[in-house]
């Protein structure tokens, strides 16, 4: 089945996800309700386990949207157990290098591409799907490289300089904080950071990614008309609090 974020990817076209940090099912399924193009499973930042993220891509590929996960680290067995598990694709942190880069290619995609190791689980429908598993991989499966330090800044166009390698999607917390700046991102020397990003993306043609993270349109839209056109969008718990926070300060209480 062709992947439909791959080729939004491929041609720059604008897809929108969300971030799942909540670890129960429900949560996947209300905000499939949205029509959101892709949700980012996060491994790195919540107590979810492996076997509530499998059910989680299960939900999210059954209906016909991509499961990326962002694994807790660029490590082997992580990133092997979810792709193992039938994700769509990974989103990895802290990319800072090319070497880093190559090391999230290898993990992801089997030889003679990477250096994955092959077991059948459910991504293989359990040993019966494995040839039609291996080429989707190479195909469709997606990689992409959270830039969220100064250094991978500096090596973007290295890190992106692999064909393997899908897209970035900006960490702006972790990013300022790299410059000693966290959370200031009106501050000049973290808008030069991102401004570089922006035009190394749009000199190679590559898809220029953000996590937007308050739950408010008007910012997306404003990283839409900016060419950003891989973009995160909030995540289940602001859009929750948010709303309810919103509402209930409107009470009339006497």
């Amino acid at each position: 089945m062709k992947n439909n974020l791959k080729q939004a990817l491929k041609s720059n076209q604008i897809s929108i996800g969300t971030w799942i940090t909540i670890g129960h099912l429900s949560m996947v399924e209300i905000l499939l309700t949205a029509d959101f193009d892709w949700f980012a499973i996060d491994l790195e930042h919540s107590v979810i386990n492996l076997e509530t993220t499998q059910q989680m891509i299960s939900t999210i590929n059954q209906s016909g949207k991509s499961s990326l996960v962002r694994v807790s680290k660029n490590e082997e067995v992580v990133i092997k157990r979810v792709m193992d598990a039938g994700a769509t694709g990974v989103i990895i942190p802290m990319v800072c290098s090319k070497e880093d880069a190559q090391k999230a290619i290898n993990y992801v995609k089997y030889p003679p591409v990477g250096k994955r190791g092959v077991g059948l689980a459910r991504a293989q429908k359990f040993g019966i799907g494995f040839e039609e598993y291996r080429m989707w991989l190479k195909e469709e499966s997606v990689i992409i490289c959270q830039i969220e330090h100064i250094n991978g800044v500096k090596n973007l166009k290295d890190i992106l300089s692999l064909n393997e390698v899908d897209g970035i999607i900006i960490g702006p917390y972790d990013l300022s904080a790299s410059l000693g700046k966290p959370g200031q991102f009106e501050d000049k020397e973290v808008m030069d950071a991102i401004r570089v990003i922006e035009e190394i993306c749009k000199e190679l043609d590559k898809p220029l990614g953000m996590h937007v993270i308050p739950p408010d349109h008007i910012q997306l839209n404003d990283k839409i008309r900016k060419g950003y056109s891989f973009l995160g969008f909030s995540l289940d718990f602001l859009f929750l609090g948010e709303k309810a926070r919103e509402e209930v300060i409107k009470i009339i209480r006497k």
